[in-house]
């Protein structure tokens, strides 16, 4: 009876939860559990081959510490951080030592000498976890590549990536699979999709792109109308569900922009080569389609898979000169689409939106990519039109999918969107605003999307023109991606 009310006690004492390890430079772990006021204390002898940054079940032991916090014991890693790792091999007889360089404690790892790949002693390298079982001493790793030390700004970016927990490159399997992918346009693909290839089609990127998204088509209608498509790169031909290319791209989920490269979501052949709408090549695309009056009132919307052939590539610059100048290659028809992209930017002021434009910087590399300027981006109406066209197709393609239902309800889809400004900020704002003469009117929210844009257009120029804009883009509430489809305010949608 005395063991069974034991026993009981203690299963009431323990719990098992899921959190972030985090690890102080002194060594001392702290699991940080999504609700939880208070982290759970985790002693160094107690991370059971986790890492600063995993995802770990924990065994909470309640109020162990003398100030009753929480303490625990890691059980298992349910997601690695990263799996890369920076840091200098130290050479044994017949293995390697591979000691990371890190602010956080990581333990060294063990090299077999066929996994050094070339490295020497002392060298700098990036090393992959390949395994840590609980018969493993040491985490088991392999050689990736070797960091030349006379090249410090590639060191300090792959140093970037790989603590955030991004990997430089792609498995060797990943790759064969991507080897196999083919160009070729086949007859059979063609007859599922409507055929573009004969309508004027360009596309407009910044000039140091190297992967082209996104295209636009445009031709007359004998109705008097015109027809635009926005084109996108029809990536879902390539990558098929349960794929190994879907796996890691899921798992890297995003495209990683540093000052002087990308580290790509999907290898470089598919988003340089195969899905980079490059001018004069056949490509498959997925497509929003739209019959346009010369007044900017949409008459008809399509969206399905296309097939295009890009005739030009322009970057920003040389499209803007051609609407600054009215003269250029295909001038009518870029100035048409800036006028429409007009027509359709005052109509979304009309219904609420706000006319943010922050400053952005580029930073001029040399060859070395070290930096040696900083250049302003100014949006321009050539950046403008490009925007204007791309939330067009966007919200396009929200309105159809949100008004799909499967047995009566909505199918989950990811809509970004905008909530109202939190009054909490606006208020200190307002008041601030007014130091510099700006009144805001507050009493419903198109009142204060109406303030804001007569307080941006009255602030060009002067003084408190930089500080205004930042603060008052920091008001805003932040646009986040959820299933949830409230619209968008900062956009009027």
């Amino acid at each position: 009876m005395h063991n069974k009310k034991t026993a009981g006690k203690k299963s009431s004492q323990t719990a098992l939860v899921k959190g972030k390890l985090d690890i102080s430079k002194s060594g001392m772990g702290y699991v940080i559990v999504e609700g939880n006021d208070k982290d759970i204390i985790v002693r160094p002898n107690d991370f059971n081959r986790a890492f600063h940054g995993d995802i770990v079940r924990v065994q909470v032991n309640r109020g162990v510490s003398k100030d009753k916090r929480l303490e625990g014991k890691v059980v298992d890693v349910a997601e690695r951080k990263q799996t890369e790792f920076i840091g200098n091999i130290q050479m044994s007889k017949s293995f390697a030592f591979f000691i990371p360089a890190s602010e956080k404690p990581i333990p060294d790892f063990y090299i077999a000498a066929d996994k050094l790949n070339g490295a020497q002693d002392n060298e700098r390298v990036v090393v992959k976890l390949l395994s840590w079982d609980k018969a493993e001493k040491k985490p088991i790793g392999e050689v990736v590549s070797i960091l030349k030390s006379e090249d410090e700004n590639d060191m300090a970016m792959k140093e970037i990536l790989i603590e955030t927990g991004f990997p430089l490159a792609f498995d060797k399997e990943v790759l064969a699979e991507v080897k196999k992918l083919q160009p070729n346009i086949s007859r059979e693909e063609i007859s599922k999709r409507k055929d573009y290839r004969d309508i004027l089609t360009f596309t407009i990127d910044p000039v140091d792109a190297k992967d082209f998204d996104d295209a636009i088509s445009i031709r007359n209608l004998d109705n008097g109308n015109y027809e635009i498509g926005v084109h996108i790169a029809d990536v879902s031909h390539f990558v098929k569900p349960g794929t190994l290319l879907d796996k890691i791209a899921y798992e890297r989920a995003t495209s990683v922009y540093l000052p002087d490269r990308v580290n790509p979501m999907l290898p470089e052949k598919i988003s340089n080569e195969l899905c980079s709408l490059r001018p004069h090549e056949d490509k498959y695309t997925f497509s929003a389609v739209f019959q346009i009056t010369n007044r900017g009132e949409i008459k008809h919307t399509w969206l399905g898979r296309t097939i295009i052939h890009s005739n030009h590539r322009f970057s920003y610059d040389e499209v803007q000169e051609i609407i600054e100048k009215k003269d250029g290659l295909h001038n009518k028809p870029i100035m048409l689409l800036n006028e429409l992209a007009k027509k359709f930017r005052a109509e979304r002021f009309k219904e609420g939106a706000i006319n943010f434009s922050s400053t952005e910087v580029r930073f001029e590399l040399d060859e070395k990519g070290k930096p040696i300027g900083i250049i302003v981006k100014e949006s321009k109406d050539a950046h403008k039109l490009i925007e204007e066209f791309m939330l067009l197709a966007n919200r396009a393609v929200a309105s159809y999918v949100s008004k799909i239902k499967v047995n009566k309800e909505p199918i989950p889809f990811p809509y970004r969107i905008h909530d109202t400004p939190d009054d909490e900020k606006l208020k200190p704002f307002a008041a601030f605003a007014k130091k510099f003469g700006y009144t805001f009117d507050l009493h419903d929210e198109r009142a204060v999307a109406a303030s804001f844009n007569k307080m941006l257009k009255e602030v060009q120029g002067k003084p408190e023109q930089h500080v205004l804009e930042q603060l008052g883009i920091r008001t805003m509430s932040k646009a986040v991606y959820t299933s949830s489809n409230i619209g968008h305010y900062g956009l009027g949608f």
